[in-house]
């Protein structure tokens, strides 16, 4: 019989079937997979762990389901696993946990699909709980499993897990994550399992082996998603390749303050330095870095924090990049003190760094000049000849505060465009009206890679170098600057304003889905109300709330009546240039907050911004949004209170 299904220790076994090249090697488990093989030879710390094939893969994309013989030799593997940990998947009393993990040939970052904590149920949790001692920590890691099982397996959208979550950290009053308590995350495994019930019909399966068998399809599914898809068009990755499909024992680095998770490069992917570059987090799950949902630690701090741990580290990504003569990716997890490698693979790298490393590893005596040279591509040669800014521009930037945020130099670069806040504008833009796009968001989900595409820059909100969004951008050569958030209300990603202690910060063209989509059509009408010099009194407020602003990448409200022209701020450096020329807002006289006939006091007003109010609370928006600070700054101007239009200073 074929075989599909290869066990940690089975490299050579490997390297027989596909003729002993280490390039055929990676090509029938996968770059994750021979990574994991090769590690685990070479006696590092690497959770025990079996792999399907990429041919595998590609017979199912044929048939539509597992070849003959896969599933029962991926349940021999299992028990294989099981032996070497003497843990027992579905066990309530010692349960295995694995993640089931993509990986191709080549790297393809956020691609394709993970799920992790697969095994876990009502009754293994609860084992769990009497094992650990730690409830908080096993109903957190079950909660994950529900989402991201409904989100990769079942295709429920993201959304129908994050909105129950945002809304009751909002009600408990906290922030972050790491404040819900064990009854908190109990909780939210019951609200996650309605989400799935209410979405697909059916309960979230409490068979560990259907999790199992479901998450392998989901994977080999996932080959063909759209933004896997995507992905290979833009780098010119071949279809026919398939992703292999790693089963991987979980280590967990969430159970508390010994823990932790991160991801490193042995080299800084932006400049080529030979520095270590990474990020990690105490207390969390691999997730929880890559997604860039929660801003890291440098690893550099590790040495602080568990230093043991930290000179283990260091000493076994040296003897990764020796072994595999470059600059190596890895991703590790601490679980109670003790460090576990879970992947390394070649890292991306932007073209001054791939120029910078190939350099360096000759000189050491690494690599020949000859292999240097087949390192360097010519489109990383061309990259290198993308504009950069001016360094006398960025100063005056700064000097006169047209400088927006600053964040981290995820991948360099100079970008000039229009701002969007979701992937699908920024690509429609870019093909449709030929725009320069900027695609702006809180953080990006490997979803968002299209827009990636289209886009001239990437800023994320939050996150670090290791983020999704950082990783993915180096690769394309597209600048990107990660966690370049701004205090308090941060980026409205439901609506097209930025909103600041209620003063509007940014404002775009483009209309949104959902309930709140009229709200930025009453604000455009409430401030039309108040800084038009129209004087036609027979202007309907209907015809006010179906009117829309000129795009522009940010700066204050235009209309289409005004037509003089003024630069913008620049969002500069050493970062991403959002320099554009928009109309300037003609003077005009704000109402002030005492005046008892707002319409008598400016005569150019077609009607009183406080008749918008009734239309909001009819839509039942300050209802269902309490606190939502666009709906705060409507009504602020509904009460005929002024509006400072001048944004304020970011400090840098």
């Amino acid at each position: 019989m074929r075989k599909w299904v290869y066990l940690f220790n089975e490299v050579r076994e490997v390297e027989k079937a596909t003729g002993g090249t280490w390039d055929d090697v990676k090509g029938l488990v996968g770059g994750k997979g021979a990574g994991l093989l090769d590690m685990t030879r070479a006696g590092v710390p690497v959770p025990p762990f079996f792999t399907v094939t990429t041919e595998a893969c590609n017979e199912y994309q044929k048939a539509g389901k597992f070849p003959a013989g896969m599933w029962e030799q991926e349940l021999a593997a299992l028990k294989q696993v099981e032996k070497k940990t003497g843990k027992k998947f579905g066990d309530p009393s010692n349960p295995l946990l694995v993640s089931c993990r993509s990986g191709a040939k080549f790297s393809m970052p956020g691609m394709m699909d993970t799920v992790l904590n697969l095994g876990l149920t009502d009754e293994t949790a609860a084992g769990m709980v009497e094992l650990t001692g730690n409830p908080r920590f096993v109903y957190d890691a079950y909660r994950r499993l529900v989402e991201m099982f409904g989100t990769v397996v079942l295709g429920i959208p993201d959304e129908a897990f994050e909105k129950p979550l945002d809304e009751y950290k909002s009600k408990k009053g906290y922030k972050l994550d790491v404040e819900m308590t064990a009854d908190d995350w109990k909780e939210m495994v019951r609200v996650f399992r309605e989400v799935v019930k209410q979405h697909k019909g059916f309960d979230f399966p409490q068979d560990p082996f259907k999790q199992l068998e479901l998450a392998t399809e989901a994977v080999f599914k996932s080959w063909n998603g759209k933004r896997a898809v995507d992905y290979r068009r833009h780098t010119n990755i071949p279809d026919d390749l398939g992703t292999a499909v790693n089963i991987v024992t979980m280590v967990f680095g969430n159970m508390g303050d010994d823990s932790g998770t991160g991801v490193a490069f042995t080299r800084n992917p932006s400049t080529g330095e030979p520095e270590m570059m990474g990020d990690y987090l105490l207390n969390a799950q691999g997730e929880d870095v890559v997604a860039g949902i929660r801003n890291t630690d440098p690893i550099e701090n590790l040495k602080t924090k568990m230093p043991d741990v930290y000179d283990q580290f260091m000493d076994i990504t040296s003897k990764l990049e020796d072994h595999y003569e470059d600059m190596q990716d890895v991703e590790f997890t601490i679980e109670r003190g003790k460090l576990w490698m879970l992947q390394t693979r070649t890292g991306k790298r932007t073209a001054k760094a791939a120029v910078k490393i190939a350099v360096d590893m000759v000189n050491s005596g690494l690599i020949t000049k000859e292999e240097a040279v087949k390192r360097v591509m010519p489109d990383q040669v061309d990259a290198l000849l993308h504009p950069q800014f001016d360094a006398q521009a960025k100063q005056n930037a700064e000097r006169e505060d047209s400088l927006f945020a600053k964040g981290v130099n995820a991948s360099p670069g100079a970008a000039v465009g229009q701002i969007y806040f979701d992937a699908d504008t920024a690509e429609k833009m870019s093909k449709e009206q030929k725009q320069d796009v900027i695609m702006v968001r809180p953080f990006t989900k490997p979803d968002d890679v299209h827009g990636m595409i289209a886009a001239k820059g990437v800023l994320p909100s939050e996150g670090g170098a290791p983020s999704h969004a950082a990783v993915v951008a180096r690769g394309m050569g597209t600048p990107c600057v990660a966690g370049a958030g701004v205090p308090d209300d941060g980026v409205d990603h439901l609506g097209q304003v930025f909103v600041q202690h209620h003063q509007l910060y940014l404002h775009l063209g483009q209309q949104v889905d959902g309930e709140l989509a009229a709200a930025p059509r009453l604000l455009h009408a409430a401030l039309a109300a108040v800084s038009s010099h129209r004087r036609d009194r027979d202007t309907r407020i209907a015809d006010l709330l179906q009117r829309r602003p000129h795009p522009l990448p940010h700066g204050r409200p235009v209309f289409e009546d005004h037509h003089s022209q003024a630069p913008a701020p620049v969002l500069a450096g050493p970062r991403i240039s959002a320099s554009h020329r928009i109309p300037r807002l003609p003077a005009c006289r704000p109402l002030a907050p005492h005046d008892p006939d707002p319409v008598q006091r400016e005569p150019g007003l077609a009607f009183d911004p406080r008749d918008l109010e009734p239309l909001v609370r009819r839509a039942g928006l300050r209802e269902r949004h309490p606190h939502h600070p666009l709906l705060d700054l409507l009504l602020h101007v509904c009460h005929g209170c002024p509006l400072p239009l001048t944004p304020p200073r970011v400090p840098p």
